[in-house]
């Protein structure tokens, strides 16, 4: 499946694990692509705010992240940053436990699954790995994300993926629209724009 164009911006609401709602946009630049948007929920007895801004290049692999949130705790913030061989660092130390990462994952966020879409061409009914810099909610901690990504159907308009993440033993089923974005993330999200 080709993938459109995608929309100036989306918005999906949070459902299920947490309540809440997510708004992103999305920019073409001259080297790639930058995604910039704000999730505010609540988790449990958790409420956090979090914010990001995420640059891929032409290829849409993930060169640059900020981010922030906001909690009962305070405010934090973090940097990540991908080079050309493929390491990264978090706020300026090196983490080579992220090797082999090329996308960045917010936990807070459904509009990362879209990066390994946008990415790779995938084949149907052959999984793909790709772990991912894992970017939690409440703290910002940075963790090693292992994930799964089998195309099971590639419609005109509609994309479905078989998710797995043994990191986390979850595995469910996301929609995608024709522009490669999260329609629902069963027990996440539902997009609303």
């Amino acid at each position: 499946m080709r993938l459109t164009t995608l929309p100036g911006g989306a918005s999906w609401t949070h459902t299920g694990v947490r309540a809440g709602f997510e708004v992103a946009f999305f920019q073409v630049l001259s080297g790639g692509h930058r995604l910039t948007g704000h999730t505010t929920a609540h988790e449990s007895s958790a409420l956090w705010s979090v914010g990001y801004d995420v640059s891929v290049d032409r290829s849409w692999t993930t060169v640059a992240v900020q981010a922030s949130s906001l909690t009962n705790t305070g405010r934090s913030e973090v940097t990540l940053a991908r080079d050309d061989a493929g390491r990264w660092t978090v706020n300026g130390e090196p983490r080579p436990e992220l090797d082999g990462c090329v996308d960045v994952d917010f936990e807070s966020s459904a509009v990362t699954n879209t990066l390994p879409v946008h990415r790779l061409d995938f084949i149907e009914g052959v999984g793909v790995d790709v772990p991912a810099a894992f970017v939690r909610a409440e703290d910002l901690r940075v963790e090693r994300l292992e994930q799964r990504y089998t195309l099971i159907d590639a419609g005109p308009d509609l994309m479905v993926f078989h998710y797995e993440s043994s990191t986390f033993e979850f595995t469910c089923d996301l929609r995608y629209d024709s522009s490669g974005l999260v329609l629902e993330y069963p027990g996440i999200a539902i997009r609303e724009s």
